[in-house]
């Protein structure tokens, strides 16, 4: 998940709540509440889940997700909260930037042809982002289509050209894609990287690829049910039992790729929401050296649900299901409902292939860490946020049930966004130089 709440405000009628800026070495404020929300940076956009949007897009340009200029004119552009806005600016700017990809005289040089259709996959990712409410609107696949298309142009332009890798399971085929940094047989030491809750892993190759690949890392991402491609091709949503996804994984990994791989040194990253499905899946995969969860989640329920409106709890608490969909479905075409509220309920139940939100939310009861968290028997970076409105204060609930397994790293000030956007490089230099320290 990239976005920063999903009902944050509602279900409403709070701004997520955060401290003003602190010194990077202070840990969460006492007292959150006691002060005015500060963001630390200009604002993108006077909608709060568009300004972290384009903040996410204009953060990944350092690792050639497109131009800061290209973010720049769509911020300006885009009317604040309209959904259409976002998706035709978003359309026009891939459109323009695929042209340009498609000229022959810019092809001269893999650089440049890696370049262009990685930015054009950008943005085809970002005009199909909040188009997932109306399940029945065919641009769901035909964008989803086009940036695969624009992705797979660039990836096959690399210097080792990445390597799509499909892996059958009993009802779903998990989409992977491999990286490394150079066709020698070094073993090296390698990243298996997971999403959450609506990020492709086309995405995770500007947050992390690019930073692994020049540090001599290995790199391979992937999805499960529930996420982009798994969602599309199979119909199948989010599973809690998330080791049927990551031990096949692991399998293929080292058995198609296993002469590169250096094994004490194979890392599982889970980021956003995939904090829970990454540290789910640990608990089951002893082939695992080290785990970074950003963030840590404990319990995805308490994460939802925990932000509705004091009347949605009630009827939620009193199994009121006719009630609570009758209030929450109007949301999901409300110009007067905030973006991620809007956005969030629909991909919500696009992405776990539900039509109720009751029954939604109650799936998720299944989402916990609970039960497994003493299984993880490995080093565990635990990250936390400043601004982290949907999962607040549960990496500190991780790293106490993790007890001397567990780093505990906050990030505040201009890093202190959810899975630090916008400081891609404060976080890939802390990530890495922990890496070392943990693993050598």
């Amino acid at each position: 998940m990239k976005s920063t709440s999903l009902f944050s405000a509602i279900l409403l009628g709070t701004t997520v709540a955060s401290s003003s800026i602190l010194s990077r070495d202070s840990g969460p404020s006492s007292s959150p509440k006691d002060m005015e929300p500060e963001d630390p940076i200009i604002l993108l956009s006077e909608d709060e889940s568009f300004h972290f949007e384009l903040l996410f897009t204009l953060g990944n340009t350092i690792f050639g997700a497109g131009d800061v200029n290209d973010v720049l004119a769509a911020a300006k552009d885009i009317e604040a909260g309209n959904l259409t806005s976002w998706l035709e600016t978003f359309h026009a700017l891939a459109e323009y930037t695929k042209k340009l990809a498609e000229d022959a005289d810019n092809a001269y040089d893999p650089l440049n042809v890696r370049e262009a259709w990685f930015a054009a996959s950008s943005y085809y990712r970002q005009a199909d982002f909040y188009n997932h409410a109306n399940w029945t609107d065919p641009r769901i696949n035909s964008f989803w289509l086009e940036q695969r298309a624009a992705f797979d142009k660039a990836l096959a332009a690399l210097p080792v050209p990445g390597e799509r890798i499909q892996i059958p399971t009993d009802n779903f085929t998990i989409e992977a894609i491999w990286y490394t940094a150079a066709a020698d047989a070094v073993k090296r030491p390698t990243l298996v990287i997971g999403n959450g809750y609506d990020a492709g892993q086309e995405d995770s190759y500007h947050s992390f690829v690019v930073p692994a690949l020049a540090r001599g890392w290995n790199v391979m991402t992937y999805e499960g049910p529930g996420q982009p491609t798994v969602r599309r091709n199979d119909d199948i949503g989010f599973i809690p039992e998330w080791e049927k996804v990551l031990t096949p994984v692991i399998d293929e990994l080292m058995d198609r790729k296993g002469c590169f791989v250096d094994e004490d040194r194979l890392v599982l990253v889970g980021v956003s929401m995939g904090g829970y499905l990454a540290a789910r899946a640990a608990a089951f995969e002893p082939r695992i050296k080290a785990l970074i969860l950003n963030g840590g989640v404990w319990d995805i329920y308490e994460g939802y649900a925990g932000q509705l409106t004091p009347d949605l709890k009630e009827l939620l608490a009193a199994g009121k299901q006719e009630e609570f969909n009758e209030a929450a479905l109007p949301l999901l075409d409300s110009p007067q409902v905030p973006t991620t509220v809007r956005w969030g309920l629909g991909h919500g139940l696009w992405c776990f292939k539900q039509h109720s939100p009751y029954l939604w939310l109650q799936s998720l009861k299944q989402y916990t860490l609970k039960n497994v968290v003493d299984k993880i028997n490995v080093p565990v970076l635990v990250v936390d946020s400043e601004f982290e409105g949907f999962f607040a204060g549960q990496p500190e609930v991780v790293k106490d049930a993790l007890g001397d397994k567990a780093t505990y790293k906050f990030f505040n000030g201009t890093a202190g966004y959810h899975v630090q956007v916008g400081a891609g490089q404060e976080w890939n230099r802390y990530q890495f130089a922990w890496l070392n320290k943990t693993l050598g």
